[in-house]
């Protein structure tokens, strides 16, 4: 190569070499998780659009607290609305096990459906009074034999697995629900916890990363909680919940089924 051509062929490089430095390509970011609904985003939870941690979770408390409050008796009813199959409207879909099963099967007696509270009544004392004890956001049909091998178990990973409700697990002091279900529970946990915050005369009720939290107004794991809502995004049926729960029951909406993001946001 001539001197004329290594002369041109270094201008030619520097040349190339500045274009390049002032490319910028793009970064491979992390996808956040996204809000399921945005419908409301500009009317109810107008006040809270914007917010993060304890702001925002004092703003989404005074939207959801206000509802219209139903009695136990009338839990039964509104379940069968709520938790309606959508593939066979004469049965309900069961929380932990994913059974359809009809609706006239609620009782107490092996092989029906009973009332589960999702945040256990005792961690709180609340019962079954119209208020926690009542709230649909965290009341789901369930086999009676499987609600009771729950019990008032907080939730966490791991143990044996639990007979009537394949894909779940238990052990001494936590219950797992099944793939399906971890999201749900998780934006349950974390709705009662904004909603109850001990200024209505009940409990202020919120997460923690305790294993057990016996009657205290506490359940846990939080970590694990959170880790769920991530694996187990909003479903379709449980986003139709959500807003049966609104039009039809108590007009107040799980702000972690719309925006589930907003669980990172607060915790």
């Amino acid at each position: 190569m001539s001197v004329a051509q290594k002369a041109r062929w270094k201008v030619l490089a520097a040349t190339i070499s500045a274009v390049l430095v002032g490319l910028t390509f793009p970064t491979v970011a992390a996808t956040p998780a996204s809000a399921t609904t945005t419908a409301y985003d500009s009317t109810y939870y107008k006040n809270a659009i914007g917010k993060t941690g304890a702001s925002l979770k004092a703003s989404l408390h005074t939207i959801i607290s206000s509802q219209n409050k139903i009695s136990y008796d009338a839990v039964w009813n509104a379940l069968k609305v709520t938790d309606q199959d959508p593939a066979n409207s004469n049965n309900v879909i069961l929380l932990y096990s994913g059974t359809s099963r009809s609706k006239s099967l609620n009782g107490g007696d092996v092989g029906d459906w009973n009332r589960e509270h999702v945040w256990a009544q005792s961690h709180g004392n609340f019962g079954t009074s119209a208020g926690p004890g009542t709230d649909l956001h965290h009341l789901r049909p369930a086999d009676v034999q499987v609600n009771s091998i729950r019990g008032n178990k907080d939730f966490d990973n791991g143990g044996s697995a639990v007979s009537g409700a394949p894909g779940s697990f238990t052990d001494a002091d936590s219950f797992e629900p099944r793939d399906a279900d971890k999201g749900d529970v998780a934006r349950m946990i974390l709705y009662m916890a904004v909603r109850y915050e001990g200024g209505d005369g009940w409990a202020d009720l919120e997460p923690n990363n305790t294993v057990p939290n016996g009657s205290v107004p506490y359940m846990g794991r939080l970590s694990v909680l959170k880790q769920w809502n991530q694996q187990d995004p909003p479903s379709a049926f449980e986003e139709k919940r959500n807003q049966v729960i609104f039009d039809t029951f108590q007009k107040n909406r799980n702000p972690f089924i719309d925006h589930p993001e907003w669980v990172d946001a607060i915790w």
